[in-house]
């Protein structure tokens, strides 16, 4: 079969889930699936922590365009051949397309509709436009959580159930469960000032749907009675970040709180294999990627309690309500304090990752995309 693959995100100079998920399945395709053939078009280059793996049945293709390039360029590129099938990993669906093609669209969430005053007017009113089309007309959806595809059957109720297929996500064995030279990761940590076990971690993007604020509050709380303690946000800055930024400055330990930008893999897996704890505090996830990569790396997690995160995290991290910065200052004070909870919560961890890999993910996604 010949299938078409909207891959543009993978120029983003930018790293969130949504890329890394892409960019696994690339990985992947063109081994499971030899009999295929992939034609995987973006539209400048791609970033080179996001460029895929190359298989002889991969055929990459790059085609600029200055506007609206899913529906011009992309759209025209794909009525040109007779494609078998058409994976839109990203929430959105050419309007323009032949009849025959057969069409899989992947939702990683629905937080715009939760929160829209936490998205960039603009940004929102594509988000619905681009959703909206996308889950109506569709052939098939691939919701990467149960709580994503009840958040599509709540929004859009005209949609069957049976056209929603939950896939959940993976992450990278090798990369975060792979030995680390003592010498790379002294020098990591020498990078950002920061010594093992003694800093507090959140890996993601830079946003207020992350709640950020909170942690930072629960952190000011914390360093009073960890005077070493620091707080490392692993991300780069995506939108509507200058509440985030503006919060630190008013902290009294600004100096101790560090924003490291968008930063290679080798060194997120250093940060998280050496923290003390990892908080995700966001306030809506569609899967959240970063519970697996911390279970994975032997960090104690504690997750707020909404959305897919606990579907996602089971009993292996500590929960609170993600508007109570003192419940979560409580939850990092149990687990700084008491080796016997962070032991407990290592140990579920890694039997909690287990349930979750990228090949499994990339076998059912291509199973949806043909059938």
């Amino acid at each position: 079969m010949k299938i078409a693959i909207q891959a543009s995100d993978l120029d983003s100079k930018r790293i969130d889930g949504t890329r890394v998920y892409l960019l696994n399945m690339l990985n992947r395709f063109g081994k499971i699936s030899p009999d295929d053939d992939f034609f995987i078009f973006h539209k400048k280059d791609f970033n080179s922590e996001l460029a895929p793996e190359k298989f002889y049945n991969y055929k990459i293709i790059k085609k600029p365009f200055p506007f609206c390039w899913t529906q011009t360029r992309f759209s025209f590129e794909i009525w040109k051949e007779n494609y078998g099938a058409l994976w839109m990993p990203m929430q959105a669906l050419p309007f323009v397309r032949r009849k025959n093609l057969k069409t899989t669209i992947t939702i990683h969430d629905l937080a715009f509709k939760y929160f829209p005053q936490l998205f960039p007017r603009k940004d929102l009113r594509r988000l619905n436009i681009f959703t909206d089309f996308a889950i109506k007309n569709s052939d098939k959806i691939i919701a990467v959580s149960n709580s994503t595809k009840n958040d599509i059957l709540k929004f859009y109720p005209e949609i069957k159930e049976e056209k929603i297929k939950v896939i959940y996500h993976g992450f990278e064995t090798e990369l975060f469960q792979g030995e680390i030279p003592e010498e790379n990761k002294n020098k990591i940590l020498k990078t950002y000032n920061l010594q093992p076990k003694n800093y507090i971690l959140y890996v993601g993007a830079l946003q207020p749907r992350k709640n950020l604020e909170i942690l930072i509050k629960a952190f000011d709380k914390i360093k009073k009675e960890n005077q070493d303690l620091k707080l490392v946000l692993a991300g780069g800055k995506a939108w509507m970040w200058e509440g985030i930024v503006n919060k630190i400055k008013n902290s009294e330990y600004e100096k101790d709180i560090i924003i490291t930008e968008t930063i290679p893999f080798e060194e997120v897996v250093v940060l998280y294999r050496n923290a003390s704890v990892f908080v995700f505090p966001s306030l809506y996830e569609g899967f959240g990627i970063p519970l697996l990569e911390a279970f994975a790396s032997g960090v104690p997690v504690i997750s707020a309690s909404n959305s897919s995160l606990p579907e996602v995290g089971g009993n292996a991290a500590l929960y609170f309500n993600e508007k109570d910065s003192e419940d979560l200052s409580c939850k990092i004070r149990s687990v700084l304090k008491d080796d016997n909870s962070r032991k407990e919560l290592i140990e579920k961890g890694n039997e909690q990752v287990k349930k979750f890999s990228w090949d499994k993910c990339a076998r059912e996604t291509i199973e949806v995309i043909k059938s």
